[in-house]
């Protein structure tokens, strides 16, 4: 069939491959929110934005109510949130964030991943002077048609900066709030019929370090390696 079927074949399959690792996340992302505030997204905060990053990353309706209720059904008590932090390659700080139902498996490859690439895990608290937390709301750019009255609209519920950035190659405002504020402005944004592409609370470093451009290639490929397992959540990093 030619190489160009093979190419198409093989962007598709990494595409679905893609999709369902993102689907395996939200899902999980859907039961810790269930087990720690219920099922009713009405009442639950987290529910809601766990329910919002899902459908930000093509999730269909039927597989995130199936994930509730899934999540009501049985005990979510065994998943655990654990973060594991260390050094990637050329001194580069790296945080990642996990939720898992066997944490012996998950450090091992936390582990594994450092070692095979170049860095080393530490020890949990040794990055924790080097990031600030913060929640992040992105919104789709052709949504906002005026960013400086937005700005003192949401000023009054915590909004620190606004910046832009992208979500599956969709323009967005990213809005930054403290952690503290990250449920006054998830409100504010119901309140103002505002649709929330994807919402999540980062690990912003507080100072970043720049590196020749062969060696932030090796970074990166520590940091795509540790996105690839299926239990890890949110990879942060200082690197430029």
């Amino acid at each position: 069939m030619g190489r160009a079927f093979e190419y198409r074949k093989a962007t598709k399959f990494a595409r679905w491959d893609k999709m369902a690792k993102e689907f395996t996340k939200a899902g999980r992302q859907i039961a810790m929110a269930v087990r720690d505030g219920g099922p009713d997204p009405d009442t639950n905060h987290a529910l809601r934005r766990a329910i919002a990053n899902a459908k930000g990353v093509q999730m269909p309706k039927d597989r995130i109510e199936a994930a509730i209720k899934k999540a009501s059904d049985r005990d979510t008590s065994s998943f655990e949130t654990l973060v594991y932090e260390g050094m990637g390659p050329h001194g580069i700080a790296v945080v990642v964030e996990t939720a898992t139902d066997n944490p012996t498996r998950t450090v091992a490859n936390v582990r594994a991943i450092f070692r095979k690439r170049g860095g080393s895990l530490g020890t949990n608290g040794m990055h924790d002077f080097m990031f600030d937390r913060k929640g992040v709301f992105y919104i789709k750019k052709e949504d906002v048609s005026d960013l400086e009255e937005l700005e003192l609209e949401l000023i009054d519920h915590g909004l620190e900066k606004t910046d832009t950035g992208t979500v599956d190659e969709e323009e967005c405002v990213l809005l930054y709030v403290s952690f503290e504020d990250f449920g006054n402005m998830q409100s504010a944004l119901e309140e103002m019929k505002m649709e929330v592409k994807k919402s999540e609370v980062e690990r912003i470093p507080s100072h970043t370090k720049e590196l020749e451009e062969e060696q932030v290639d090796e970074v990166l490929e520590l940091i795509d390696a540790m996105e690839q397992d299926d239990d890890v959540t949110s990879v942060y990093h200082n690197l430029e």
